[in-house]
């Protein structure tokens, strides 16, 4: 072989490692990207999960106000009723 075939075989080699490198370095900024898309989409998944559950707590500490409230108010005729009974029952 020939000094200058030789070297376009260097050069051909070099050439086959650099492209080989480029390709690598490409798949992995894809992979990068394809990782960041996944986790904006579970964060995106996320915030909704926060504000589905955010809402039903707010419903839920409603609910438990409301039981108060009607808690005390069938606590408040239940002492009405047993003062009633014992007016009558006094007479």
């Amino acid at each position: 072989m020939t000094p200058s075939g030789n070297s376009l075989e260097m050069a051909l080699s070099e050439l086959n490692k650099a492209l080989s490198s480029l390709e690598n370095a490409v798949d992995m900024r894809l992979e990068r990207q394809r990782e960041q898309g996944d986790v904006e989409i579970e964060v995106r998944q996320i915030h909704a999960d926060r504000s589905k559950l955010a809402q039903e707590l707010d419903q839920a500490e409603f609910r438990a106000n409301r039981l108060e409230e009607v808690n005390r108010e069938v606590s408040r005729r239940l002492v009405t009723a047993m003062e009633t009974i014992r007016a009558v029952l006094d007479r």
